[in-house]
């Protein structure tokens, strides 16, 4: 995508992607005017596309390798049911608790059953925060433990009073107000204060810890108060909790499930998917779980392959907890979806954006008040926390060169998608927002963010595709800008990569569909599956020379055919495009005058192109090797050097050639090895002759060496003489 196309046409997208066509054009009007499109501009948004597609995306398929991403898409909703219930392949964590098993509502104020607190004992790990914490609490009798959300600090709790050895704990009100705390201290033992609610009304003071421990003192008693990290604790030095290893939190159910274990044990934890899922860097609820499921396996390949998808399970309640949690704000929910959008982008930009989304969920929310956000929000240590995330500092390519930059990214890659897929199909009530928040980021002038926004979109459609095409892609394509149309086209470039279904027959109809923006998205949106999923690629070329069989007469339209056709060959496996020429080939003597046009210009483009992953590069590294390809190569060169109308590019692009060739020993023998291969007639011979003769070297020099060696290939006889 050019510098020019991310600044003209945003007015026209805007009203386009809210489904009115722009002023002065009606749905379907092929006649309108048509802004010229720029020569490179095809391979300009291919090369975005590749940079800034986040990888659980294009996989491997950013090096030309064509594979596709699977995985679950979508998950239960709905009802309540206990246990863990196997779905067509995948286990679905319904109940996830503290590591531990299940409590019987001890939320309430009053003493905790003893057994809870045993069956607890026989499956905790301490963790490395763990004995600090206990002798803090033994020498001050009162202990503020803080720490993220599902980390285990509750259950981290209790087994610190359990590990006094007091005679009862008890569970007080989490109602209960930092100054009515002291209060409630009366009877001896321990009492825990779990997930106390702060906030700069509401602070938990050092004052309010000196009058508990008093009246601890007198009722020989103990507390422990939990909380989330929090900036509401003034004089007050919180313990930090740190969660148990998921390793040790999966050997410890093991120990008690398998109490005989030994080499059982060792042998359940070397599975493959017991690697994978504590990989992932697990909060110790969701080792538990799986530690249980570990258990039962009794070897089959239906208990392997439960093992194998429990993570995919785990991401889909973590996803359905954080929307639907109402103790997580609407600013935070704004940043968990905005960072699934930038997963592995600069943090900057996932917050800069998730403020936008959350103007938009308050404008949703409540009409009638002017949004507001916070212009100093929370730390981002604390948001990538709550988010799972990672940051770390990195450097990005940028078109000025490699910078700095502090990027986020979700530790567990399949969060994006799964986020974005429950969001958009589990909260309708969320859409009006995200749709104006996704238009707001394919209108920015940031690539990154437009590819980001197409990426976005590819995952809902490959959720709910009728509603995504309805909201979004249809209003992009048929823009009369084409930069909106850019964004359509990559959307469902991306979608057909993650499975969306029907896309491929979407593109084809859309191919010959009576607006020109939806021709002109289906024809890019070929041109850009090809490289990235070469067994398209002739089904591509196919529907690229049915329409330009039908009628291309608009200059946009004729462009946009041979620049799409022309990244049929800019990249793929050798083998591969070795059968995207001999297609190109039989269009020349089998199909119309049309195509045969449209296949002549878009070699000829493809060839003018020095880049990385250019036809000339593959050439010389494995084409001229296949003689099947060496020859079709050499038919289409002769016959665009030999066609009127395309010799003059031909020629341009052969001059292209010989520039690489002076830069790369293999391309210049490959050249070597080509040129006798294009002179059939004297004809011919004049024609390479005279160009090679008045070459001019890039910058304007003297002959390049190369040409004078070519020359001498070119009259073998003469050299001999």
């Amino acid at each position: 995508m050019t510098a020019g196309e991310a600044a003209g046409p945003q007015d026209d997208g805007q009203a386009a992607a809210a489904g009115n066509p722009p002023e002065g054009a009606a749905a379907g009007d092929e006649d309108g005017p048509e802004p010229e499109e720029r020569t490179q501009e095809a391979r300009a948004a291919q090369r975005e596309l590749f940079a800034h597609t986040p990888g659980f995306i294009l996989g491997d398929t950013a090096a030309f390798g064509g594979s596709l991403v699977g995985g679950a898409q979508h998950g239960v909703s709905g009802g309540h049911v206990g246990g863990d219930v196997y779905m067509g392949g995948r286990t679905e964590i319904h109940e996830i608790h503290h590591h531990g098993p299940a409590s019987d509502g001890t939320d309430a104020s009053g003493e905790i059953p003893r057994a809870h607190l045993d069956a607890l004992a026989a499956v905790f790990s301490d963790g490395p925060a763990f004995d600090g914490a206990l002798r803090r609490l033994r020498e001050e009798r009162v202990l503020v433990l803080s720490g993220a959300h599902a980390t285990g600090r509750s259950a981290a709790a209790l087994m610190l009073l359990h590990r006094l050895g007091v005679p009862a704990v008890y569970a007080l009100d989490p109602e209960t107000t930092p100054g009515a705390l002291s209060g409630r201290l009366t009877r001896p033992g321990g009492h825990v204060l779990r997930d106390l609610p702060l906030s700069r009304n509401r602070p938990l003071r050092d004052t309010h810890l000196y009058a508990a421990r008093e009246q601890l003192e007198k009722a020989d008693g103990y507390l422990v108060v939990t909380v989330e990290n929090s900036p509401h604790l003034p004089g007050v030095t919180p313990c930090a909790w740190v969660p148990p290893n998921p390793l040790d939190v999966v050997r410890a159910h093991l120990a008690k499930r398998r109490p005989d274990g030994g080499d059982d044990v060792a042998r359940l934890l070397g599975l493959d998917p017991v690697a994978e899922f504590l990989a992932a860097d697990r909060h110790p609820a969701e080792a538990a779980a799986f530690a249980e499921a570990l258990g039962a396996y009794d070897g089959s390949e239906q208990a392997l392959a439960r093992l194998a998808d429990f993570g995919q399970a785990a991401v889909e309640k973590q996803c359905r907890d954080w929307l639907r949690d109402p103790d997580t704000g609407l600013r935070d929910k704004a940043f968990l979806i905005s960072l699934a959008v930038f997963d592995q982008a600069p943090y900057v930009l996932a917050a800069e954006l998730a403020d936008q989304l959350y103007v938009h969920f308050q404008r949703l929310q409540h009409p009638e008040v002017p949004p507001e956000i916070p212009v100093f929000g929370p730390a981002a240590a604390d948001r990538l926390t709550l988010a799972r995330a990672d940051g770390e500092l990195r450097s990005e390519p940028t078109e000025w060169g490699a910078v700095p930059q502090f990027t986020a990214a979700f530790r567990e890659e399949r969060t994006p998608r799964v986020l974005l897929t429950e969001v958009w199909t589990h909260h309708p009530s969320a859409r009006p927002a995200l749709v104006e928040w996704i238009r707001q980021l394919a209108r920015d002038g940031r690539p990154l963010v437009r590819t980001r926004a197409a990426a976005a979109t590819a995952l809902l459609a490959a959720a709910d595709l009728p509603s995504t095409m309805a909201l979004l892609v249809d209003g992009w394509a048929t823009s009369r800008a084409f930069g909106p149309r850019v964004t359509a086209a990559n959307t469902l470039t991306l979608a057909q990569l993650l499975g969306a279904p029907v896309v491929l027959r979407l593109l084809t109809q859309w191919c010959s569909d009576g607006h020109v923006g939806r021709r002109w998205t289906a024809i890019r949106a070929f041109g850009l599956l090809a490289p990235l999923r070469p067994d398209l690629a002739g089904p591509a070329l196919g529907a690229l020379a049915a329409r330009a069989r039908a009628d291309a007469s608009n200059k946009a339209e004729r462009d946009n055919l041979t620049e799409s056709a022309a990244l049929l060959l800019s990249g793929g496996p050798g083998r591969r495009r070795g059968e995207v020429l001999a297609e190109f080939v039989r269009l020349l003597y089998l199909d119309t005058p049309a195509v045969r046009d449209l296949a002549l210009a878009a070699f000829v483009r493809a060839c003018d192109n020095a880049e990385d992953g250019a036809l000339v590069g593959w050439y010389a590294e494995s084409g001229m090797y296949e003689a099947d390809a060496a020859r079709d190569l050499a038919t289409l060169w002769r016959t665009a050097l030999g066609d009127r109308a395309h010799t003059r590019p031909a020629l341009d692009a052969l001059r292209t050639w010989v520039y690489v060739g002076g830069r790369r020993a293999d391309a210049a023998y490959a050249l070597e090895l080509l040129l006798p291969a294009l002179v059939v007639s004297a004809d011919d011979r004049k024609r390479l002759d005279h160009e090679l003769r008045t070459l001019r070297a890039e910058d304007g020099g003297p002959r390049p060496p190369l040409a004078d060696h070519l020359l001498t290939v070119l009259h073998p006889a003469a050299t001999t003489h």
